[in-house]
């Protein structure tokens, strides 16, 4: 009996001795971290994450949302299907920050003005979103990411009493503008944005939507208030600058410029193909293949998985998916009568892109230009073409 009362008390003292490791003292400080773009696309909208720092216990740490685990099984898969569970990561503050510097990465600081008991409120949070069973989230780039979490778990120890103001001088944007911002419009990045998501991002995103951005995180705590007015933000501080350096010029391999090469390559074989009156096939065929398989990949993501920026894509305007079912059509010597009206379809589609474009429903990739001519001068030559056999 008197070893069980004595094993129930030794517990009940490690329980107590570990609550009171996790309690903060009067000085401790929570800071936002607001990290600036890397090099690569993963990296370009910057991260977020929160800074526990108490000196009197010891401890400084930073907790940051949307770290993902490569031993998860089947991760490619999920990750395409907008179904890959992103956890939360822990590190000390010394590692994350010799980690971002060894990146050349901008480091800001905000410390929140925050009493003992919200701090507290906010710490435990952090600290029971680390238990296995609550670490893993489901990512949405728009809704629930790095910034998201930033802004959601600081109202939530101030009881939901955050005010976020507009920046000055800052205007509402479409989510597609407030990527591109971040990105080389001509680059490979915007560009497989620009064709993986849809209509939906070039909606105006709410004002406190903006805040799905790290970079706008910073901005919007900086004029946010609590309760009576109180500034959220105590104190700014940059920690790191980063260091500018020359960027090599790319255009050569640009999209805007391999396509412009392709799409001039095309318009060259339909000139000649046009002088001569004769069609090359095998041209028309791969146009039809690629353009056919973009649209199944286009299809894919719309409908076969859950990415919420992939719907109603009006990139399917040229890269339509029933190319890959004609083209026996371009092997025939003689065509069906159906098939000269499927040509003036696409010319017709071809339009719409344009009209959809110069009307703001959609935005696409400035790379597309030269190939979407071409490809509008080689569906017209089609039509001529097959029109003239068959007379």
């Amino acid at each position: 009996m008197k070893k069980t009362v004595l094993f129930l008390f030794l517990i009940f003292f490690v329980e107590i001795s570990f609550a009171q490791q996790n309690i903060l003292s009067e000085r401790a400080e929570i800071s936002v971290l607001t990290i600036g773009p890397g090099i690569s696309l993963n990296d370009a909208f910057g991260h977020s994450g929160f800074r526990v720092k108490d000196p009197v216990k010891g401890i400084d740490l930073v907790f940051n949302y949307g770290v993902y685990d490569f031993e998860t099984p089947n991760f490619y898969t999920k990750f395409a299907q907008g179904k890959l569970n992103y956890l939360i990561g822990l590190n000390y503050y010394e590692d994350f920050f010799e980690s971002y510097i060894s990146q050349n990465r901008s480091i800001k600081a905000q410390v929140l003005n925050l009493t003992a008991s919200e701090k507290q409120k906010l710490f435990d949070y952090l600290l029971n979103n680390l238990k296995p069973e609550n670490k893993a989230y489901l990512y949405d780039f728009f809704y629930d990411n790095c910034a998201t979490k930033i802004k959601d778990i600081t109202n939530i120890a101030v009881n939901n009493s955050i005010v976020f103001n507009t920046p000055k001088d800052y205007k509402d944007q479409t989510f597609r503008t407030l990527i591109q911002n971040n990105l080389n419009k001509n680059s490979w990045g915007s560009f497989g944005i620009d064709i993986a998501l849809g209509s939906v991002i070039d909606r105006k995103a709410r004002t406190i939507d903006h805040m799905f951005l790290p970079e706008n995180i910073y901005k919007f705590f900086e004029v946010a208030s609590i309760k009576n007015n109180k500034p959220l933000v105590k104190e700014s501080k940059v920690i790191y600058e980063k260091i500018e350096s020359p960027t090599p010029s790319n255009f050569l391999t640009s999209p805007l410029f391999v396509l412009g090469a392709l799409g001039c390559f095309i318009l060259f074989i339909t000139y000649n193909d046009f002088k001569k009156q004769k069609q090359t096939v095998w041209l028309d065929v791969t146009l039809f293949s690629i353009t056919g398989l973009i649209g199944v990949l286009i299809l894919l993501l719309w409908f076969a998985t859950d990415h919420k920026g992939t719907h109603q894509n009006y990139n399917l305007l040229w890269a339509f998916i029933l190319n890959i079912f004609v083209i026996g059509q371009l092997l025939k010597k003689k065509t069906s009568t159906w098939f000269l009206k499927y040509l003036k379809l696409l010319v017709i589609l071809l339009c719409l892109l344009t009209l959809h474009w110069v009307m703001g429903v959609q935005v696409f990739a400035i790379g597309l230009i030269p190939l979407l001519m071409a490809l509008f001068v080689r569906y017209v030559f089609l039509i001529k073409h097959y029109s003239t056999i068959r007379h």
